[in-house]
């Protein structure tokens, strides 16, 4: 007998056909709990994704409009593009994520076109994240391209970003190292209108990311992560997973110097 679970099972296993031209990323396959750090841009994320997707009969009834559009800012390996993608599997969306020279073209009319695109497989393929990396790249300040290129995006941007309103469960999430770079009028009420910052870790924050990197290492019994965090301020996320890495790396060159074999 074919039961309520078993169709539910088959709803995962299958694809519309109106979604299979549709490229969603896996994202990270990782969730806020495998992300050090950042835990005020967790909270937001939760509020502002998780909730609405999870309690849509609450939200849909809300007098005033629901923010969409959330810019992740920070200096560079602070985890934005790692937190985007968590974002999606810890919320249960799909995620489409691009990166912001993906959509720029030489030809005319072929930018604004791939955006116009993007926002309308979005539409199909929600409830989903669209997910704009390395945002200063497509949406610069106008008046600066002589071209003219980024200058028409930034428009085709404003029109789609105004229409997310319709868009019924789609949330846009940008990031960038330079949100000085950003056309303003991405930021005003209604567009990209919750900035969260990504900012570097405190100690705190760095001790819980060496230790969930460091969770599936072989240590020995005298590494004190507390003496790392302590000596690693100023590094981002990713500069305590080059850490780590070139630590691995350097115990690999040990083994193969002295032939330990798979003592790693």
């Amino acid at each position: 007998m074919i039961t309520q679970e078993h169709c539910l099972v088959a709803l995962k296993k299958t694809c519309a056909l109106s979604l299979q031209s549709i490229t969603f990323h896996n994202g990270n396959r990782k969730s806020f709990e495998d992300i050090g750090g950042l835990h005020d841009v967790k909270n937001v994320l939760i509020e502002s994704l998780m909730w609405p997707a999870k309690y849509p009969n609450i939200f849909s009834h809300a007098p005033l409009r629901l923010q969409s559009g959330i810019l992740l800012y920070g200096p560079p390996g602070t985890g934005k593009t790692l937190i985007a993608g968590a974002a999606a599997r810890q919320c249960g969306l799909r995620l489409i994520s691009i990166k912001g020279p993906e959509l720029l073209s030489k030809y005319i009319g072929a930018s604004e076109q791939g955006v116009r695109d993007v926002f309308d497989k979005a539409q199909l393929g929600k409830p989903c994240i669209l997910f704009f990396d390395e945002f200063d790249s497509l949406a610069p300040r106008r008046g600066h391209d002589n071209t003219g290129v980024t200058d028409r995006v930034v428009n085709q941007l404003l029109t789609q970003l105004d229409g997310v309103e319709a868009l019924t469960g789609v949330c846009v999430l940008a990031a960038t190292s330079r949100p000085d770079l950003l056309d303003p009028a991405l930021l005003r009420p209604g567009r990209l209108d919750k900035q969260l910052i990504c900012s570097m870790p405190n100690y705190d924050d760095r001790l819980e990311i060496l230790n969930i990197l460091s969770s599936k290492l072989d240590l020995a019994e005298d590494v004190k992560m507390e003496e790392i965090a302590q000596k690693t301020e100023g590094y981002s996320g990713a500069d305590l997973q080059s850490v780590l890495f070139t630590a691995q790396i350097s115990t690999m060159k040990d083994c193969v110097s002295t032939n330990c074999g798979s003592d790693v």
